[in-house]
């Protein structure tokens, strides 16, 4: 259903909210005047990014990825602040099955832009392991620098530890026969 939709469903309910409390029925206006507003909240949050945030975090991408396939055009069904959270998640399901193919998401996600900054550096980590993955060793310590700066609340600090372990064996690994380094 498209946004505009909603918003004028939302506005009819709430019409029909005050015209019950207008004519005295205070009850009825109160309860039409809930389901107004929680329609008009599916203007701003999505449902179908709400169900796949929950499946995510419950750990079944499956039915994560059926919700988000049921926004068929993100432009037009979600609010302009959730369209960098829509790619963020599918960048994360895709992320499960072909690693390397969802950086566009990632990147996507980041120009899009995302309010929370626990997101962007969520989605810069990401970046970060993708560049690993190619043997970028810079851009994969200027997406982890990056993160750290955008982990204000320290919610990813553990992965950011993890991840820098990991760039050090990756130097480590380097090392070949005869003690040289392949560059």
């Amino acid at each position: 259903m498209s946004n505009i939709v909603r918003l004028i469903i939302a506005c009819v309910i709430l019409g029909s909210a005050v015209a019950l409390c207008a004519f005295g029925f205070w009850w009825w206006g109160i309860l039409v005047l809930l389901f107004g507003g929680f329609v008009l909240m599916s203007f701003f949050f999505n449902e179908n990014m709400i169900l796949a945030q929950w499946f995510l975090r419950k750990e079944n991408p499956d039915k994560a990825e059926q919700w988000l396939l049921k926004v068929t055009d993100y432009e037009k069904q979600l609010h302009k602040n959730q369209h960098g959270y829509y790619n963020l998640l599918i960048g994360l399901i895709e992320t499960r099955k072909a690693p390397l193919k969802s950086e566009k998401y990632f990147k996507k996600a980041l120009s899009l832009g995302m309010k929370m900054s626990h997101n962007t550096a969520l989605a810069k980590l990401s970046l970060a392991g993708i560049s690993m993955a190619k043997r970028n060793k810079r851009e994969a310590q200027m997406y982890l620098q990056e993160a750290t700066k955008d982990d204000k609340n320290k919610l990813l600090t553990d992965q950011i530890k993890m991840m820098k372990s990991q760039m050090a064996q990756m130097d480590k690994q380097q090392v070949v026969r005869g003690g040289y380094r392949q560059f």
